[in-house]
């Protein structure tokens, strides 16, 4: 496993350095024009919700490998409120913001493999991987 990079998520340009440096790390692994776009898109509204829902986080950036098979995970983490409900966050539409309630879903559907783990007054820890074909 090597670590690609460790970023900040405490503002906007902190949201777009993290959509560069997931672009970068896709391009470097080969992935297609359109697993670099999904990957992109999710680590773009998982950074936004840590920024908007938990006031900033961070993410570490990964390049993986299972066998032959190499793959591009990302891990967001923040120290917020957590989630109280997770089967409630990930269903489509449902938002505790203004936004459409398709982030934690719609970046489940655009990756791989999709972890939560989230409870109240103990921050949210996401991990999603998406594997080269």
């Amino acid at each position: 496993m090597t670590t690609v990079d460790e970023l900040p998520v405490n503002s906007n340009s902190d949201v777009v350095m993290v959509r560069q440096h997931v672009r970068t790390a896709a391009v470097e692994m080969g992935l297609s024009l359109i697993d670099q776009t999904k990957v992109v898109t999710a680590a773009s509204e998982l950074a936004r919700n840590a920024l908007v829902y938990a006031g900033g986080g961070q993410v570490r950036i990964e390049i993986v490998q299972k066998g032959v098979r190499r793959g591009l995970r990302l891990t967001f983490s923040d120290d917020g409120p957590g989630i109280p409900d997770i089967q409630q966050a990930l269903t489509d539409g449902w938002t505790t913001g203004g936004g459409l309630g398709l982030g934690l879903s719609g970046s489940r559907r655009l990756v791989d493999e999709f972890d939560l783990r989230s409870a109240p007054g103990e921050g949210t820890l996401i991990t999603v991987t998406k594997w080269g074909r």
